[in-house]
């Protein structure tokens, strides 16, 4: 035997392409220059030039969806993934549990020799499997990745991102620099590490920054860049999309621009105010997406240094479902404020407007913007039932492969299908078997002949969709849709539920109507039947049924914190997430320490839940104890003693008691010191949920400072903790 057989080997690749996969966040049809919208993106603009567009590609209308979708080929229900990780539910299309029987694109081309990392957005590991206890088979790296470098959560402030490198919480900040400046570094890095360890063997990178869902976050010059381009407003900017899309033969001739639904209003209807605001909090999307596209730009220059960017298949999914409504009529200066289903004042927005994509505001434009950027489509994310929420724009280049350079293809296809896609390009057959475990069938087929075809008929020919009960299914050119009943902005649990028998539904010849502009259920009803029927049959096979509210079903949802109502922290501790941590909202509660101030000290943080956005912190400053609560501003409230606390040791206790039961009320606020109340005082409102932003920490902060009285930096509490008691009533 020769002696090298003895020792493991990783496995040698079929293929020596590269593959780099790029996917953005909540970017609709129309929204960058590729697909003729407003927002410059010439590094993507340049990859179309030297490869094909796609201009009927679908996503799920969901960010935890389609992700799951993309990564392991298979359609988002039938992984357990129907909905985001944040809303899962009992049934099985809906758990946020992807089974291992699923094996994602990452951990096939692992086994077939790639290297692989992801870098960027995940959200996609169920929530109660986040905190450092893991199980990790479900964070990236358990996943099929070789490296993770991102966060785990729907978003994260792009200031102050909170990080993840592989299965460990990491404090990486670069004050006053931008989330994708520090993750292009960190790919390009791991790029050139790869190259010089081992050159002659492939890599696959998933890139997922995050951007451009909220925060719309930008540096000063972009957004500078972009002051006053808005100010005509949605309707024009959508019309001027349309024809810029003629021009570019992005959509075929006879396409109708479908109008604004009912539920948004007309730019004309605004006061000067609301202009004002919406103008600028479009200013600020547009400007973190270009700001996004430049670093791009960075990775693919850094290929070409390396001389490996014409080894490398690249493709570039242009958002994960469509523009976003949720930011409502005006907008928000915090995103924070839609979660917690609170309102903000136009006047309270117009105090914060020059904060609008900085690190103190956590900013999402109206809902008609959202609608706008997915000309010449209906509607927008969340509403899987039409193509303003799934129909998505993407870019495939591949030189010496993909020859037929700047032009543009129709064929039907969906996320599911860029698993097997890059399967081909790489040489690599899908597996029956996977770590020794059988696997699932996979929903997707490869889209390399129409990247090489235009005129190829379409591989695809029926898709089933579903989200937030927005139901649709595509089948040889037609599209049945349910008509939506809820508005993407309205809170979870006050949603309608309809059975499916009795929703509205409409039907669409697309070969025809490439806009689903005209609906045909009352011209053609027994194909409607027929259709519906189909969606029957694929919905039950998929996993899609029960259709339910997205506030309903979480009953015995797996959780390390909610069903308890006492905490002992012995140790300090830093970013337990929110599904570990006591579970306030709604709920009285008392915290209690022993402390020891030396002579020197009594400044830091004994604890505290949130973030800068939100959250409450129990901390001394300069001696004098401080229980601050923020539910979003201009509702904070900070309660503080009048007298310092010299060297010595003391107890130290919270209360906050809610004066009614209900999340979101106010609440009363007292401290005490060695039984003593030292301070009282009362938040006017009280948080209605954590966001996965905020994490929780004993003896400092983290991440961002949960109040504006100390630096993050300076808040590590300098005497002694003893351990730390948190009851909830």
């Amino acid at each position: 035997m020769n002696p090298r057989d003895k020792w493991p080997r990783r496995p040698k690749a079929e293929g020596s392409a590269n593959v780099l996969l790029f996917l953005t966040d909540d970017v609709g049809f129309g929204a960058c220059s590729t697909f003729g919208g407003p927002i410059q993106t010439p590094n993507l603009d340049a990859l179309a030039a030297r490869g094909v567009r796609f201009t009927q590609f679908h996503t799920t209308a969901m960010c935890s969806p389609t992700r799951a979708a993309l990564l392991t080929g298979r359609n988002s229900h039938r992984v357990g993934m129907g909905r985001v990780t944040a809303r899962p539910a009992c049934y099985d299309g809906y758990t946020s549990v992807i089974p291992k029987s699923a094996g994602t694109i990452a951990a096939i081309l692992r086994a077939s020799g790639y290297h692989t990392a992801m870098f960027g957005k995940g959200h996609i590991t169920p929530e109660w499997e986040m905190s450092a206890l893991g199980p990790f088979d479900r964070w990236p790296t358990g996943l099929g990745f070789d490296y993770f470098y991102g966060f785990l959560g729907f978003d994260t402030n792009m200031w102050a991102p909170d990080l993840v490198e592989n299965t460990t919480c990491v404090d990486d900040k670069h004050p006053g620099r931008h989330f994708d400046e520090t993750l292009a570094d960190r790919a390009i890095q791991w790029i050139s590490d790869q190259k010089a360890i081992a050159p002659d063997e492939p890599f696959f990178i998933y890139y997922a920054s995050g951007t451009a869902h909220s925060p719309h976050h930008a540096p000063a010059a972009w957004l500078n860049k972009y002051r006053g381009r808005f100010d005509r407003g949605w309707d024009e900017l959508r019309e001027e999309t349309f024809e810029r899309q003629k021009r570019l033969n992005l959509i075929p001739p006879g396409t109708l621009l479908t109008q604004r639904p009912d539920n948004l209003p007309a730019w004309s209807d605004l006061s000067e105010s609301q202009r004002l605001l919406a103008s600028r909090l479009m200013e600020a999307y547009a400007a973190a997406l270009d700001h996004f596209d430049h670093h791009v730009g960075r990775i693919l220059s850094s290929l070409k240094e390396l001389g490996e960017l014409d080894n490398t298949f690249v493709l570039f999914i242009q958002g994960d479902n469509g523009g976003s409504a949720e930011g409502g009529f005006n907008g928000l200066l915090f995103e924070q404020s839609w979660a917690n289903g609170f309102d903000e004042a136009l006047e309270d927005q117009l105090k914060l407007i020059d904060d609008i994509g900085g690190p103190k505001a956590y900013n999402h434009f109206p809902a008609a913007w959202g609608w706008a950027i997915n000309a010449p489509f209906k509607y927008y994310k969340q509403v899987a039932s039409h193509f303003g929420g799934t129909r998505n724009g993407l870019v495939m280049t591949w030189p010496g492969v993909i020859t037929d350079h700047g032009s543009v293809r129709s064929q039907f296809h969906h996320v599911v299908d860029i698993l097997p896609t890059i399967l081909e390009a790489a040489g690599v057959k899908a597996p029956d078997s996977l770590d020794g475990l059988a696997q699932d069938s996979i929903d997707g087929v490869s889209m390399l002949y129409a990247a090489r075809s235009a005129e190829a008929p379409a591989a695809r020919t029926t898709q089933v969709f579903e989200s937030m009960q927005n139901v649709g299914v595509y089948h040889d050119g037609w599209m049945a849709c349910s008509t939506p009943e809820n508005d993407p902005w309205e809170g979870f649990a006050s949603r309608k539920t309809r059975a499916l028998e009795d929703k509205t539904w409409e039907l669409y010849h697309l070969p025809s109507d490439f806009s689903q502009a005209c609906d045909l259920a009352s011209r053609e009803p027994g194909k409607l039947e027929r259709m519906k029927s189909l969606f029957a049959s694929l919905a039950a096979e998929n996993g899609i049924l029960p259709i339910h509210a997205p506030g309903s079903g979480a009953q015995g949802k797996p959780s390390f914190g909610s069903q308890r109502r006492s905490f002992t922290f012995r140790r300090r501790i830093r970013r337990l997430h929110n599904d570990a941590a006591p579970h306030t909202v709604g709920r009285s509660f008392t915290v209690g320490c022993r402390i020891v101030v030396g002579a020197n000290g009594g400044n830091g943080v004994i604890v505290c839940h949130g973030s800068s956005v939100c959250g409450y912190s129990l901390y001394l400053k300069e001696g004098l104890p401080v229980f601050y609560y923020n539910a979003i501003a201009p509702y904070t409230c900070r309660v503080a003693a009048t007298r310092k606390l010299s060297a010595g040791e003391y107890t130290i206790t919270a209360r906050l008691t809610m004066e009614q039961g209900d999340p979101g009320a106010a609440a009363r606020i007292a401290i005490e010191v060695n039984g003593e109340v030292v301070a009282q005082g009362r938040a006017v409102r009280t948080l209605r949920t954590f966001l996965n932003q905020n994490s929780f920490n004993v003896g400092g902060d983290s991440v961002s400072a949960t109040s504006p009285e100390y630096r993050l930096e300076e808040s590590e509490f300098d005497g002694e903790l003893g351990a730390l008691a948190f009851d909830l009533a």
